[in-house]
């Protein structure tokens, strides 16, 4: 798969930016805060549903405008389809597939990319919400449905949350707390599913994530990835330290293949509820589930999180995301995930440089940004886009979004746009 055209209106810092793009390399060069990266983000963000840099949908829509619009038209086997999201501030998002209306969680079927940044140090060094982060991006990935129950999951856990804080609030014990019970079973309905879907995950990712680590550092430092479920007991400090000190981490950072306590994820994640619900009661939050799990990423048996230098640090998330790529490639219906590299080249050396390079060229397409193109490999820049103050100086001409890229003063609004996009692209409805 791979983005032929992208369409941006009121996105970040472009009023207007027509794209056309093709299957290999792309270069996107520009000092920093003319918007390259604002390019790529709105790709990750059709196939996540999130940004990679913010949190918040408002950050994404131009200081002024109501709404954002991005579309993309990807081929496939010479096959099409159109995506279009409008960003709401004041209302719900939309979106449309092949100009049919369509819930947005839909999106992530068609769209798959793999987006690597500076950002991602944090995979390694960052707190756990980081590590479950990458992990359910991709599952959502690999399996557009598990959106919905994650939204679920959290819903449940927000009212149960606000029960316990009103519990507490109010000095009610828990045997006055019958609703508390349904509230269990909800959470451990949705949970167990999120617990073992992740768990199946860190297996897959296992052998990939130890072909790109090589692949890169040309050397095998044994990166590994072990569960840590709170649903276990499990203290994400406790299992870095006993994993320093050389200890068996046991269930509390299982790995694929260790022994877990017995008894389902369900049996289990209920159990933990029944045991910790004196201490929930008392700090009025949930304390077991997939929202308080985190992986513990080990380099040579010690956690890469305070033993790994910088540059293993680096190479570890890289890894993983190329990890992620493989595992996209291999399970998708519609061929490679498009790859992007935002700013990654200026943090490795030449020869790592030239080894990632190498590691990347069988992907259908690749997007690279970068503030110089003298940090890009010479093979992977062949195509080169310049980006300025929001603007894209010198681009192919685009034609199959509606002709040229319109002036300021023909710029539709982004409510008018998303109407008439599907008749502007001249698309057939796809079975993409």
């Amino acid at each position: 798969m791979h983005v032929a055209r992208l369409s941006l209106t009121d996105y970040r810092n472009y009023r207007t930016a027509d794209l056309a793009l093709e299957p290999g390399a792309t270069v996107i060069v520009g000092r920093n805060g003319q918007g390259k990266t604002n390019l790529v983000e709105s790709i990750g963000y059709l196939s996540t549903l999130g940004s990679h840099r913010v949190s918040s949908d408002q950050a994404l829509i131009r200081a002024g405008a109501d709404a954002a619009i991005i579309r993309a038209v990807l081929t496939f086997e010479g096959r099409q389809v159109l995506l279009e999201l409008q960003l709401n501030r004041q209302a719900a998002n939309r979106a449309q597939v092949n100009r049919s209306p369509a819930k947005t969680r839909e999106l992530p079927r068609y769209a798959h990319s793999v987006l690597f940044a500076p950002e991602d140090l944090a995979i390694v060094r960052g707190e756990p919400s980081v590590r479950r982060r990458l992990l359910d991006e991709l599952l959502v990935q690999q399996s557009p449905r598990l959106s919905g129950v994650m939204a679920d999951y959290d819903r449940v856990l927000r009212q149960r949350n606000s029960l316990l804080k009103s519990a507490r609030a109010r000095g009610i014990a828990a045997a006055q707390l019958p609703t508390l019970d349904i509230w269990d079973e909800r959470l451990v309905e949705f949970g167990s599913e999120l617990i073992d879907r992740r768990l199946a995950l860190i297996a897959d990712l296992a052998a990939p994530l130890a072909a790109a680590y090589r692949s890169i550092v040309d050397a095998d430092h044994a990166p590994e990835l072990r569960a840590v479920l709170s649903i276990d007991g499990a203290d994400p400090d406790q299992a870095e330290e006993s994993a320093a000190d050389g200890r068996a981490a046991g269930p509390d950072a299982a790995g694929p293949d260790a022994a877990r306590p017995a008894g389902d994820t369900a049996t289990r994640f209920a159990d933990a509820l029944r045991t910790l619900r004196r201490k929930e009661l008392e700090r009025g939050v949930t304390l077991a589930g997939p929202h308080r799990d985190d992986v513990l990423l080990l380099l040579n048996g010690l956690p890469a999180k305070g033993y790994a230098s910088h540059g293993e640090s680096w190479s570890f998330a890289l890894s993983l995301r190329l990890a992620s790529a493989e595992l996209l490639r291999r399970d998708s219906t519609t061929g490679d995930p498009v790859l992007v590299l935002d700013d990654v080249f200026a943090e490795l050396d030449r020869l790592r440089r030239e080894r990632l390079a190498a590691a990347i060229g069988g992907f259908e397409q690749v997007l690279v940004t970068a503030a110089v193109l003298e940090d890009v490999p010479e093979p992977l820049a062949a195509r080169v886009v310049h980006i300025e103050a929001g603007r894209i100086l010198d681009a192919p001409t685009p034609t199959s979004m509606g002709g040229g890229q319109p002036s300021e003063s023909e710029s539709p609004s982004p409510a008018d746009a998303l109407r008439t996009a599907g008749a502007e692209a001249g698309l057939e409805a796809s079975d993409v």
